[in-house]
């Protein structure tokens, strides 16, 4: 029987993204995919720049930025094509390090991911083996395990199982959990078309409010674009396939372009739905990703919700495999990403019902409301920052009760040496970004924990950043988030990182 500390079932983006992490800390995995490739069709083509830095810690920052472009932002445009209202994002490095929007083509990411992945001899990747079934007992799991090409049957051993395996997830099935409808259900056209003609729009998503056929636009490649129309009771996809009754959808962005220069890649139709798994673990096995939430498209935060899914557990995982870390921070898994997936599917869900629902009347209140919405205190400031909320409140995000402060929120990726920034010099371990000059006793204290220093000079971005969080130090963990900050070094500080196992 093949023995694995850590069993993935499912190599998608989430899937391999784990693993990667997971590699990068030394952890053996073993991914287990149903399908013998990638899969060919684009499914996300959207991330932002929390999500843009999570792939350069994977060691993509070059491979993305060749194969995405950097999006202007949202348009709402009413039945005519006017422009209801504009709200720009940040094509230049923000906060991050990375634009605040990227477009991309999904097979393209996975197969860099996959490319990326094969750098690590820990990690394992067998296609075309479909997992039929988990068995947990107080030491591991059993995985089942059938080879769909021949027919053979075998069983894994792993101390861990993390279910990446999408919305039809078995790992979900296995350890009893439901999906929770959190009220939003909507059918879909999807459209992908590629064409080396240029379409001469704004670079940027286009939200068409056009009752009852909201839809949207947006670039997503060099020559790939795509398009989703909401369908109308009664239609189904396949209404769609003749390019006599599909060309009248596109052609208000495509002109005078022929139709012999639009290659049709794909029409498929997506329920698009609103869903919250009820818990997250049973004991050695996780769920991440859409096995564990589904969030409509409006935001394009489906799959990042995934990738932060897996770079939230990863360090977790690899503390508690190495012995560095008490197995009871895997219990802050759920409770931090739960939270803050909910409130990103809650988000998507407003937007979409904003943006496509109430009929005729709803988009006479659209024409009117949506040219002054740039006036509404924080709206505007939520339509365009990236920025998401921070983690709930856990054994490793230790926030005030009576002000927000800097805990669970992301450390800013600043530039604090040269040419390298804050995640270059962490390179994922515990960090503390202070304003104050340390002893060299206190040094000494962060170098035997396997922290990393990292001074916040008068001026930098991070000196300014502790400034708005009220702040003279803060404990940034693995993955970036900010686990404590306080106003002195010692002793709560450097004592954040002993109690965390660091």
């Amino acid at each position: 029987m093949t023995a694995v500390p850590v069993v993935i079932v499912g190599a998608g983006p989430t899937g391999l993204t784990a693993a990667t992490l997971l590699a990068q800390y030394g952890v053996e995995c073993l991914i287990l995919e149903r399908w013998e490739s990638i899969y060919p069709q684009p499914r996300a083509v959207a991330l932002d720049d929390e999500v843009h830095r999570i792939l350069a810690r994977l060691g993509l920052r070059e491979e993305f930025a060749a194969i995405s472009r950097p999006h202007l932002g949202l348009r709402l445009l009413d039945r005519d094509m006017r422009v209801l209202a504009e709200f720009r994002r940040d094509v230049a490095q923000g906060r991050h390090g990375f634009p605040q929007g990227s477009m991309f083509d999904q097979p393209e990411l996975e197969t860099i991911l996959r490319r990326n992945l094969q750098r690590y001899t820990a990690v394992t990747l067998r296609g075309n083996t479909e997992v039929t079934g988990l068995a947990q007992d107080t030491d591991g799991v059993g995985v089942e395990v059938t080879d769909t090409t021949t027919g053979e049957r075998e069983s894994v051993r792993a101390a861990y199982v993390l279910g990446c395996d999408g919305a039809n997830s078995l790992t979900r099935s296995a350890i009893g959990a439901t999906m929770q409808d959190l009220g939003f259900t909507q059918r879909w056209l999807v459209i992908d078309v590629a064409t080396e003609a240029d379409l001469g729009q704004w670079e940027g998503v286009h939200q068409l409010s056009d009752p009852p056929r909201a839809g949207t636009y947006m670039r997503i490649g060099k020559t790939r674009y795509r398009w989703e129309f909401q369908l109308i009771p009664g239609e189904t996809a396949d209404d769609y396939r003749d390019m006599a009754r599909l060309h009248p959808l596109i052609s208000r962005w495509t002109g005078d372009i022929p139709v012999a220069e639009l290659e049709v890649i794909r029409v498929a139709e997506y329920t698009f739905r609103a869903q919250l798994a009820d818990r997250w673990r049973d004991r050695r096995v996780f769920l991440l990703g859409d096995a564990a939430h589904l969030t409509p498209p409006f935001i394009g935060q489906g799959m990042c919700a995934g990738l932060r899914d897996a770079m939230n557990l990863a360090w977790k995982l690899a503390g508690v495999l190495g012995g560095t870390l008490p197995e009871t921070v895997l219990g802050t898994y759920e409770i931090e990403r739960k939270q803050h997936a909910r409130a990103m599917i809650k988000l998507a869900r407003f937007i979409g019902t904003a943006m496509t629902a109430g009929g005729e009347l709803g988009n006479l209140i659209r024409r009117a409301v949506a040219p002054r919405l740039h006036v509404v205190p924080g709206l505007t400031g939520l339509a365009t920052d990236s920025r998401t909320p921070p983690l709930h409140r856990s054994d490793l995000v230790v926030r005030p009760r009576l002000r927000r402060g800097l805990a669970g929120g992301l450390c800013p990726n600043a530039v604090v040496d040269g040419d390298r920034r804050f995640d270059d010099v962490a390179t994922g371990r515990f960090a503390i970004v202070t304003s104050i000059e340390p002893t060299a006793a206190q040094r000494a204290d962060i170098e035997r924990h396997g922290a990393v220093l990292i001074p916040a000079r008068p001026g930098s971005e991070l000196h300014r950043w502790l400034g708005v969080g009220a702040a003279r130090a803060a404990v940034v963990r693995p993955d970036g988030t900010v686990l404590r900050a306080d106003r002195q070094l010692l002793p709560r500080t450097i004592d954040a990182i002993r109690t965390s196992g660091g």
